[in-house]
């Protein structure tokens, strides 16, 4: 079963986030804690770890692309 890795809130303020790059491409292994993606705030640009380990199964927001948090960004599986 796929694990739905969302936008977090990365900041007290935070409504959206920009996906900068994705580091990972789809159909690689990731670690719980490894970074897999860049996101640009209001006020910075961070790389997000993964939450889970697994596969990264499917990318649905392409870098490029601002969502507000707590959006699905990939599936995990």
């Amino acid at each position: 079963m796929a694990t739905e890795f969302k936008m977090p809130m990365l900041g007290e303020v935070m409504e959206e986030g920009r996906i900068v790059a994705w580091l990972k491409e789809e159909g690689a292994a990731v670690e719980r804690g490894e970074n897999i993606v860049e996101v640009e705030t209001d006020k910075a640009t961070m790389e997000v770890e993964s939450t889970t380990s697994g596969v990264l199964k499917q990318i649905l927001v392409p870098a490029g692309e601002t969502v507000p948090v707590n959006t699905t960004l990939a599936l995990i599986e």
